[in-house]
């Protein structure tokens, strides 16, 4: 694990980026994953005191993690890398994989069984792009770690 941050001492996440990289190649890694997202968001609240986060927003961070591990390592060779960066009151959620494919995006549908996690991860997050890269793709969305008062939940509407 891999933590960067623009300065020493309690500093502002307004003025300050710190991230983690972490890379998994097997399922089993999805979990690590996971308890990758939930060590980091600690170590930024106890470093940075990330007042008002509540458990909820862990959660959404650590569920849109799980999906976006989980698509790379079912549909691409090879390792994934993880990377979360928060900056400004907001996670970025990066994962690499080798596949050039971008995923399928499938409507949201109630009677389908299964291949809800890209909607899920859309559903919550601010933001959501798929990047090509030289080798693979890069997906990333965003998310708020406060509620958003205007819109009353995190993220956004399909």
């Amino acid at each position: 694990m891999e933590q960067t941050a623009g300065g020493e001492g309690e500093q502002s996440l307004v003025e300050t980026v710190v991230s983690v990289s972490g890379a998994f190649e097997s399922s089993e890694d999805i979990a690590v994953a996971r308890d990758l997202a939930r060590s980091f968001l600690s170590d930024v609240q106890a470093v940075h005191g990330l007042a008002g986060v509540r458990a909820r927003e862990w959660a959404v961070v650590q569920l849109v993690v799980s999906e976006l591990v989980t698509n790379a390592r079912k549909y691409a060779p090879g390792p994934c890398l993880l990377t979360l960066e928060v900056n400004g009151g907001a996670v970025e959620v990066a994962v690499w994989d080798s596949n050039p494919t971008p995923p399928a995006i499938l409507a949201p549908d109630p009677m389908r069984i299964g291949q809800h996690g890209l909607e899920i991860v859309m559903a919550v997050g601010q933001s959501f792009a798929v990047h090509r890269e030289p080798v693979g793709k890069r997906i990333t969305t965003t998310i708020a770690l406060a509620d958003d008062p205007g819109r009353g939940l995190t993220g956004r509407r399909l």
